[in-house]
């Protein structure tokens, strides 16, 4: 059965998450069981070293007992060597083994007791050997007699004793702890890579399946489209063609249109001419009391002049709206042509022609073009700034000063965005689209004009080929956005092919 792109989705995300937290889990424990093998393997170095000091500070204790021996043996200083090198390092070993013990509390008393101990000995041999030396050896043997050494030199050991086995058993223990912390990290890591490994194979299998028939599909679809490209040039060429003709019969239409509408602003110039003298006649006549004669004045003096104002109204709504669409008409029919432009440039000129207008209101005007170079038609793209500016002025909020802002930027596809920022009166949201038809305005009607203003900046920016949206609210202000391509020549030239 074909993998369908939901299916196709779920199920390499299912198993991507599923060996996303697999592994996960296996780096998770593989911290821990390193923490805990990184804690083991410091106190088995702390061990070791508490045995090796130990065995030190014994080693030397005994060197010292081993040279005062010989010494009352043989009165010969140089047995006495042990013993002189033994006493310039005890003292080293013992604050040693006082430093390695202190993290321990079940200790911290040992090695206090070692050093009074050891300091009762040293005492004992000091003053043995110095009675031989003045040569009171039975002086000497009478202290060694009283044991007094012998009993110190016992305690010694013992403790030296307790601190080498606590030292070995920790150490046994901590290996234990290390090689039961590899063989959970092996295991840990076989059984992870074996479940990442199946998940991440079965997701492999999802998309290399997935892809393999989007494969084919796409192959019938060229198959199914081999022709499609033709026909799309083929269809848009008709389309150029029949815009062309809509704008060929805009024009002549507008054209033939302006000739009977000039006869008929003629004759009403004529015609008003004429009410006008016929209602200074009747204005003049005296009144003899006839019904008919009053009916007369009334419509030689209000009736007509009110109808020909209508008329003469009329007559001139549709010559500008003929203007809008012959202006429209030969916008769409002029030929455009691409030069590269200062965008910031021609903003600044842009604001410079409706300067004046914003400094009367107190407002200001920002400018942040951040695409120094743009390929485009430099007429358009002035009408179109002057257009959205000139709206700007018109439409502003009257209590509060008049805010501009004109900002351009890179957009996707090799293409730039051009925003046009006012704080005037807004537009509502249900005319956001209706402000681009041709005779249409929106909200409250305070300004002159015929609705052709926005119409014709979307046409100028579609025939730039780009598009044009916005953004208002109402009261707040308006945004209009202009996409445009970076280089007008390579649109003109899709369009040719």
């Amino acid at each position: 059965m074909p993998i369908s792109t939901n299916v196709f989705v779920r199920s390499t995300t299912f198993l991507l998450v599923v060996a996303f937290l697999a592994l996960a889990t296996i780096v998770g424990t593989t911290i821990y069981l390193v923490e805990n093998n990184n804690y083991w393997f410091n106190e088995t170095t702390a061990s070791r070293v508490a045995r090796a000091v130990t065995v030190n500070v014994r080693n030397a204790l005994q060197d010292a007992e081993t040279g005062q021996r010989g010494f009352m043996l043989t009165q010969d200083e140089r047995y006495l060597e042990p013993y002189e090198a033994a006493l310039s390092e005890i003292q080293g070993y013992i604050d040693r083994l006082e430093e390695v013990l202190a993290p321990y509390a079940e200790a911290n008393t040992i090695a206090p007791t070692l050093r009074g101990i050891i300091d009762n000995k040293l005492d004992e041999m000091g003053q043995t050997i110095d009675l031989v030396r003045a040569g009171r050896v039975s002086d000497a043997i009478d202290i060694i007699r009283t044991d007094r050494g012998k009993a110190d030199m016992d305690q010694a050991r013992a403790l030296f004793t307790q601190v080498i086995d606590a030292a070995d058993t920790r150490t046994l223990e901590g290996l234990e702890n290390q090689r039961n912390s590899f063989i959970a990290l092996r295991f840990v890591a076989v059984l992870g890579g074996l479940i990442i490994f199946a998940f991440v194979g079965g997701a492999a299998w999802t998309v290399v399946t997935y892809n393999r028939e989007l494969s084919a599909a796409q192959r019938e679809v060229a198959a199914a489209n081999a022709g499609l490209e033709e026909r799309v040039r083929e269809r848009t060429s008709e389309l150029g063609r029949a815009n062309e003709e809509i704008q060929r019969f805009a024009y002549i239409v507008t054209h033939d249109l302006r000739a009977p509408l000039v006869n008929i602003m003629g004759f009403t110039s004529e015609l008003e001419t004429s009410v006008g003298e016929l209602s200074g006649y009747m204005a003049d006549r005296p009144d003899d009391g006839d019904p008919k004669f009053a009916d007369a004045k009334l419509a030689a003096t209000e009736d007509l002049p009110e109808a020909i104002s209508f008329i003469r109204a009329a007559t001139r709504k549709m010559d500008s709206l003929i203007n809008a669409i012959l202006k429209i008409s030969r916008e769409g029919r002029r030929q455009l042509r691409p030069e590269t432009l200062d965008l910031k440039q021609i903003a600044e000129a842009t604001v410079n022609s409706v300067q004046h207008q914003i400094v009367e209101s107190g407002g200001e005007t920002r400018i942040d073009i951040a695409v120094p170079r743009l390929v485009t038609d430099k007429l358009s793209i002035e009408q179109v700034l002057g257009n959205l500016l000139d709206n700007a002025v018109k439409y502003r909020q009257p209590d509060r000063p008049l805010h501009l802002a004109i900002r351009a930027e890179y957009a996707a596809g090799n293409r730039i965005e051009i925003e046009v920022q006012d704080n005037g009166r807004g537009i509502a949201a249900n005319d956001h689209e209706r402000v681009f038809e041709l005779f249409r305005r929106a909200g409250t009607q305070t300004q002159p004009g015929e609705g052709i203003g926005l119409a014709h900046v979307r046409t100028m920016v579609r025939s730039l080929g780009g598009d044009i949206t916005l953004r208002s609210e109402l009261g707040v202000g308006t945004t209009f956005i202009i996409t445009l391509p970076r280089d007008l020549r390579s649109f003109l030239g899709s369009q040719s092919a």
